[in-house]
């Protein structure tokens, strides 16, 4: 009997992939790979600063500082910018769930703000309303293509003498007059999940601050809290430790990896909004449907385009529909912080923070990302406008 070929299950438009990318990448990404095996070090060596390096050169930040997550990059910076147990950060209502779970970890507890429902940032007035006398930081959290309003955030958090720090995981490449996304504050994070806009091809992140003593806390505590840069600079594993650490460290694959696809930034940036605007150009006027904008601003600022995300009275409906067609989506988010069941102590109820809530029930993303095809956006675009035309009859 001849062999038989498996029928192809895969979705027309998966929600990401980045094969294409890593096949035109591949030969600059074996020279970082050939280096890095002919050293024979893999972990906190070499390649992870050279890769701090470019980084800091293309952001601006005066130390960038590899770590193993976005997440991790979050609870080292709460804790190197002096969060003490029991100390309160407002943290919106709206955001992926580590933007809390870091505070806790870090030894904080999360106070819940609402966000501004066009920007999906916190809302600087939300944030007077929560702010007690035991608030310590405020961090804004910039989701999906824009910062959020960072003007007024500073200046709450100054006339309080707060201290600000950003989850800025998903702002790669956005600027505000000029600074990079988490240089505003105390210091900010990137996460290099696989999706983001410089994405690895496993888990990896980095503290960016222009705080010399910032960013020797969090080096040393990603390290189990040794001082030194590399593997080269610990010549027994027996060097004192002087902070309480853990292990974070970022793989030199990753730093590999994010070496060669930091060289295309500004391309895959260009794509992405290339993209953002062929949606915007198909489904403007599509009835039921909130398409995203770029807040006007009193400072000069940049959209990059992480996520595409629209708004439907029938988002769940409209997910099903795509996914019937081979389109595959993402819910961005479907529990607000203050509900889920994690912070179930803090006590929170229904109605406290409604822009939150109601981004939680609307909003959906659809794919976006440099290796999407003209031909596969069209496709998602006509499915959308069809299924709400139809709602409407």
């Amino acid at each position: 009997m001849g062999a038989t070929t498996a029928p192809d299950t895969s979705p027309a438009v998966p929600f990401f992939t980045q094969a294409e990318t890593f096949e035109s990448l591949w030969p600059t990404t074996r020279r970082h790979l050939d280096a890095l095996m002919d050293r024979g070090k893999y972990s906190h060596g070499p390649k992870v600063e050279e890769f701090e390096t470019a980084l800091a050169a293309w952001t601006g930040a005066r130390h960038v500082i590899g770590v193993n997550s976005g997440t991790d990059a979050l609870v080292l910076l709460l804790r190197a910018a002096g969060l003490r147990p029991g100390d309160e950060v407002i943290v919106p209502a709206y955001s992926f769930v580590a933007s809390a779970t870091s505070v806790v970890l870090a030894g904080g507890r999360p106070v819940f703000a609402d966000i501004d429902p066009v920007s999906y940032g916190l809302d600087p007035a939300s944030v007077e309303a929560v702010r007690t006398d035991r608030t310590r930081m405020v961090m804004p959290v910039h989701l999906f293509h824009q910062l959020a309003e960072l003007d007024a955030l500073l200046a709450t958090a100054d006339r309080h003498g707060l201290t600000v720090v950003e989850d800025s995981a998903e702002a790669f490449g956005m600027r505000w007059d000029g600074l990079h996304a988490g240089l505003h504050g105390a210091g900010g994070v990137l996460s290099f999940f696989p999706t983001k806009t410089l994405g690895a091809i496993g888990d990896a992140g980095a503290v960016l601050t222009d705080d010399p003593e910032l960013a020797e806390a969090v080096s040393a505590m990603r390290h189990h809290g040794r001082t030194g840069r590399t593997l080269d600079d610990f010549p027994t594993i027996n060097r004192p430790t002087e902070l309480l650490g853990t292990n974070s460290k970022m793989d030199d694959i990753q730093a590999a990896v994010l070496l060669a696809k930091l060289g295309r930034a500004d391309q895959d940036i260009a794509r992405r909004a290339h993209l953002a605007a062929a949606y915007t150009e198909r489904l403007t006027g599509t009835p039921g449907l909130t398409l995203p904008t770029v807040v006007r601003r009193d400072a000069a600022t940049n959209p990059v385009w992480y996520v595409y995300l629209i708004e439907s009275d029938h988002r769940d409906e409209l997910a099903d529909h795509l996914a019937r067609h081979g389109v595959q989506t993402e819910t961005y988010y479907p529990t607000p912080l203050h509900l889920q069941p994690c912070f179930a102590e803090l006590g929170h109820r229904p109605g406290e923070f409604p822009h939150a809530e109601a981004a939680c029930g609307r909003a959906l993303a659809l794919p976006l990302y440099p290796d999407l095809a003209d031909r596969q956006l069209d496709l998602v675009s006509d499915l959308v406008r069809d299924f709400q035309h139809g709602k409407q009859r």
